[in-house]
């Protein structure tokens, strides 16, 4: 599978990068709304943002040719686990579900890399996806850090 992404998709990746960075900033800065509503907002975006990279999937899936039947069935499992990880976290104490989340986050990361090497995701999105999960994560991960230590 090969294809070009639109410019849009880079710069709306990058916005979507914002409240990542933005939750880490509050609450690595130690600012008021830290703990009340930084955590809780960076864990419902984490994980819409988590449900939002399985259905990109679905959408590969319901795209595919003939010649990628074999790998449909991954393909929709890959469009809804997911979400259905990204829900409990949502419910879970804060620690515990960010730590689920950046676990999901890497896992679904791997998971595209194998599809990459397979050619079942476009090579323009893995470098898109690297960048932006990588940025993700790192955030997530020093708040998760914060909340442990």
């Amino acid at each position: 599978m090969t294809s070009s992404l639109p410019s849009a998709a880079l710069w709306l990746g990058v916005a979507g990068l914002a409240p990542f960075l933005a939750a880490a900033a509050i609450v690595l800065g130690g600012l008021p709304p830290g703990e009340g509503f930084a955590i809780p907002a960076l864990i419902a975006y984490a994980a819409c943002i988590l449900s939002f990279l399985g259905a990109v999937h679905w959408g590969f899936a319901l795209r595919a040719g003939e010649t990628e039947a074999w790998a449909t069935g991954r393909r929709l499992a890959l469009g809804v686990v997911p979400a259905l990880i990204a829900w409990p976290a949502l419910l879970l104490p804060g620690w515990i579900g960010l730590g689920l989340l950046i676990a999901a986050f890497l896992a679904v990361w791997a998971a595209e890399e194998v599809a990459g090497r397979q050619g079942l995701v476009p090579q323009s999105y893995l470098w898109l996806r690297r960048g932006l999960t990588l940025v993700a994560l790192v955030a997530m991960s020093a708040v998760w850090a914060s909340l442990v230590v």
